[in-house]
């Protein structure tokens, strides 16, 4: 079990078998260690990519993704959900409808701040359904950028954002795995994997 499947064992709370609550350290409360154990992971991971900047969704994508900023030593853009007074003009957009929420948000990013030089790697906290990773790869691929990959802190492996993704070749790296959130109880991939060998 890595770091963030021992947390997540932890302080994790399973609210349904789809919904799993990690407000105490991911997206309420923030862990600042653990954001710079989860930045390290994410560098390492696409360390030999050319990574120009990265981009996420605010608000829960912005800590793991500033930390891996950090060690790439690359920008972070946050896309917006919400329109600002400040953000006008020349806009890259694309509509997310997120499951939780059970609303759909027109998310933005200024067209100055990625172009088609840039090698970008997405950020996000979770990956479910993969609406808001296909909204960013939308935002991406309207500036004439490339996308090197798409980072997740926790995927919902039991759900079909994973292979959404890779069937349309990209690449997902997601640091905690999870197989199910049946009886209460998360399990991860690799615990599945295990219980078969």
């Amino acid at each position: 079990m890595n770091f963030l499947e021992k947390r997540i064992k932890k302080d994790g709370k399973v609210l349904s078998e789809h919904v799993l609550k990690v407000d105490s350290f991911l997206n309420h409360q923030i862990d600042p260690n653990l954001m710079l154990e989860i930045g390290k992971e994410f560098a390492e991971r696409f360390a030999n990519d050319g990574v120009t900047k990265i981009v996420t969704i605010e608000s829960s994508g912005i800590a793991p993704a500033v930390m891996a900023g950090l060690f790439l030593k690359v920008p972070v853009v946050f896309a917006r959900k919400r329109k600002s007074l400040t953000l006008n003009g020349d806009l890259l957009t694309a509509s997310v409808h997120s499951f939780t929420k059970n609303e759909t948000n027109e998310i933005s990013i200024s067209k100055k701040y990625v172009n088609k030089e840039d090698r970008v790697l997405i950020i996000d906290d979770f990956l479910a359904n993969g609406q808001a990773a296909l909204g960013l790869v939308e935002i991406v691929q309207q500036s004439g950028a490339k996308v090197k990959g798409i980072g997740i802190v926790i995927e919902k492996s039991f759900q079909q954002g994973a292979q959404i993704l890779t069937k349309q070749g990209l690449r997902v790296e997601s640091i905690a795995r999870i197989a199910s959130l049946d009886n209460g109880e998360v399990t991860f991939i690799n615990e599945k994997v295990e219980e078969l060998v």
